[in-house]
């Protein structure tokens, strides 16, 4: 990264309406640019409710779809470069993805990710989600070269999973935007814990995005969306108030903290590994 780079978080209601949806996100996305933003982040399935039952009616080809078209006319027309939160793409072979994308200002889809992790539940009491009874699952980390710097993308439940987000710090990842929507358990215990917890153990910046719900039924996204900065420390945390607020991704910064906590070029790769017979002792 080879210079500041204005980045605007944009957290908006999501309804049961595509067009009210969208229509909200142009709205905001004209704010961003106006403010000067070189990037903006949509939240995760922000033209959508996050309800596995509508994703075979609601997903769309990428790039191609109603939605991706408007995604591609608002990054050229208001020249920024567009992560555009995820949708429900509809893949080959009946398959469906929940899907990241980053859009040029020229308008030219950059990149997709679709999520690797599925968030399958089945609990006592008879709580149970499984996406992976509609989504199939991704297969690949995503690092892309864009406004000086080395973009990652992930979505939602991947943030769990530390091992992504080294494969993108190894990959040269200097910020992951992270479109999700974790739920009012999920989100007051682990959201920021987990943010946070990416940005400090990669020395990365990491920028989280959640939608609303419109109202107390459905799906309850908490919310918060944040921008954290590579030593943990939060620069933008929106609460559940609908909006958009833009800060700095500062390469001083970036460089300053990997140069006092050089923990990727003190990896120990030949120690994380258990050998025959540790597997052996640790067999029940």
């Amino acid at each position: 990264m080879d210079r500041k780079i204005r980045t605007a978080l944009i957290q908006h209601r999501v309804f049961p309406d595509p067009v009210e949806n969208l229509d909200r996100v142009e709205s905001l996305l004209r704010r961003a640019a106006d403010l000067g933003a070189d990037l903006a982040v949509l939240p995760e399935m922000f033209n959508m409710p996050y309800d596995m039952d509508l994703v075979p009616d609601r997903a769309e080809a990428v790039p191609d779809g109603p939605t991706g078209r408007r995604l591609s006319l608002w990054a050229r027309s208001l020249g920024l470069v567009l992560v555009g939160g995820s949708v429900a793409e509809r893949g080959s072979a009946g398959r469906f993805y929940n899907t990241a994308t980053l859009w040029g200002t020229d308008g030219e889809l950059l990149a997709k990710h679709r999520k690797v992790h599925l968030f399958d539940v089945d609990l006592p009491g008879g709580v149970s989600f499984k996406e992976s009874s509609i989504l199939s699952a991704g297969d690949r980390a995503t690092v892309v070269p864009i406004l000086g710097l080395r973009l990652g993308l992930a979505v939602c439940y991947d943030v769990r999973f530390p091992e992504l987000f080294r494969l993108m710090a190894l990959a040269g990842a200097e910020m992951t935007v992270l479109p999700g929507a974790f739920n009012q358990v999920s989100g007051p215990a682990h959201w920021e814990l987990m943010l946070r917890g990416r940005a400090v153990e990669n020395t990365m910046y990491m920028a989280g995005v959640s939608g609303l719900p419109d109202g107390p039924e459905g799906y309850q996204a908490w919310g918060h969306s944040m921008l954290v900065d590579p030593f943990g420390e939060v620069i933008i945390d929106l609460g559940r108030e609908e909006g958009l607020a833009v800060a700095e991704v500062d390469p001083e910064r970036l460089r300053d903290v990997r140069a006092r906590l050089p923990l990727l070029a003190q990896r120990r790769t030949l120690v994380y590994r258990l050998w025959p017979a540790d597997r052996e002792e640790l067999t029940p």
